[in-house]
């Protein structure tokens, strides 16, 4: 069985990423256009790299194994 672990842990990674790209963002012009862009790039890295994960974990449809004919599980 799988735990939370790696989710939980990725997330923290994530968010460290996101408070760095907030914080040492250079003054300017586009700061607040360049802070979104890092957010949602970084947001949306996770979400597919969870979605994936998930996935993995729990597939939607079960893995069967085709058994030739006089063959026993």
């Amino acid at each position: 069985m799988a735990s939370v672990i790696p989710v939980i842990f990725i997330l923290a990674i994530v968010l460290g990423l996101m408070a760095c790209g907030y914080l040492f963002v250079p003054k300017g012009p586009q700061q607040t256009t360049i802070r979104t862009a890092i957010m949602l790039t970084l947001a949306s890295c996770y979400l597919m790299w969870m979605i994936t994960y998930m996935a993995q974990l729990h597939p939607l449809i079960t893995p069967y194994r085709a058994t030739k004919a006089g063959e026993s599980l």
